[in-house]
């Protein structure tokens, strides 16, 4: 704490920037590139000009979850049979189809929740 007192303005706002001191920028999204509350947070999302993460929103959208239902959180991750067929098809077209028109993709994951795909 006494380093701190030696601080100027500038340095102790450049100390805490993306932490969660910082109560004006979205520090989940200077993570990590997105943030669940995406246009209706609070914080500040500052999006770089170029990045090596691409954030593909609503493309895939996972059937058993139907938020009308009131059972729609019990059912992640207990896909029967067709559901997991129809995921993995969906998901070897998407990084196919990307993988050869933009270029290697090291990793893709999908977020089942929040229908959100990580490349």
């Amino acid at each position: 704490m006494a380093n701190m007192d030696r601080m100027s303005g500038a340095e102790y706002l450049a100390s805490i920037y993306g932490t969660e001191k910082d109560k004006v920028n979205c520090s989940f999204f200077f993570k990590i590139g997105a943030c669940r509350h995406g246009d209706k947070c609070s914080r500040t999302h500052i999006i770089p000009t170029f990045s090596q993460t691409v954030l593909l929103k609503n493309l895939y959208h996972n059937p058993v979850i139907d938020m009308r239902q009131a059972d729609a959180c019990t059912k992640v991750g207990m896909m029967n049979k067709d559901e997991q067929q129809y995921f993995d098809e969906f998901f070897e077209e998407i990084f196919t189809e990307i993988n050869d028109k933009y270029g290697e993709i090291e990793e893709m994951e999908v977020s089942f929740l929040l229908f959100l795909i990580f490349l």
